[in-house]
């Protein structure tokens, strides 16, 4: 669905769904070459599962009406927005702020090499022909439009949720292991931003974690656009 950068790194949100490749038959050849990448895969899993992401749920704040202080500058900036299109779509306003943290900063009009454009890195066959895809407004409505659907597919765990965000919503009930490395990279910052907003942290050394490595291009070309001292 939306997706992300320029010379800031972006990740694509909304992408196709997995595509499995057809397979034809079986010959004796192929017989044990498979089997050691069925094994390899299995270890891997099970290497993955000993220590996964935490899992973030939905909290009860659901209807709360303001965004936490760990957001930057840049992001505090639409806070009104904010409420206003997370009350519209019934969605926790720090967790579609710590959608726009990681996916623009704020900067509306933020695009990426993929193709998706501005706050929420919405990509373009998500728009209608009329759509400006560069309207706050309009583009608040497409993406969070799809991260409700993939909220609702995730069964509202925030953390699978933000991965369908990414990487697409097939991606949800699919062993993480086979996630792409942008989509659990998306879910290593993204879970536990959201985590210490809803926890009434006044700072997030996860967020500060994630500026330091992909943010700071990104949030000052916000910063310059939005014209914040």
């Amino acid at each position: 669905m939306p997706r992300a950068r320029s010379n800031k790194t972006y990740r694509q949100t909304a992408a196709p769904a997995y595509e499995e490749q057809g397979s034809g038959c079986l010959s004796g050849f192929t017989i044990v070459p498979l089997a050691v990448i069925f094994v390899s895969a299995v270890l891997a899993s099970l290497a993955w599962k000993t220590n996964p992401l935490p899992v973030v749920d939905m909290p009860p704040d659901s209807t709360s009406t303001g965004i936490s202080p760990i957001f930057r500058i840049e992001v505090q900036h639409w806070a009104d927005s904010i409420s206003e299109w997370s009350s519209a779509s019934s969605l926790n306003p720090n967790l579609v702020a710590t959608i726009m943290q990681i996916e623009s900063c704020g900067d509306p009009l933020a695009e990426s090499s993929a193709g998706a454009m501005g706050l929420f890195q919405v990509m373009p066959f998500h728009f209608t022909a009329s759509d400006n895809p560069y309207n706050p407004n309009t583009n608040a409505a497409r993406g969070l439009a799809y991260l409700v659907r993939s909220l609702a597919t995730a069964n509202r765990d925030a953390r699978l949720a933000m991965a369908g965000y990414n990487g697409g919503i097939g991606v949800i009930p699919r062993a993480e292991w086979t996630w792409s490395a942008q989509t659990k990279r998306y879910v290593q910052y993204g879970a536990p931003i959201y985590q210490d907003a809803v926890s009434g942290l006044e700072t997030s050394d996860a967020l500060n974690d994630w500026y330091s490595s992909y943010g700071v291009s990104l949030c000052r070309q916000a910063h310059q656009r939005l014209g914040l001292p």
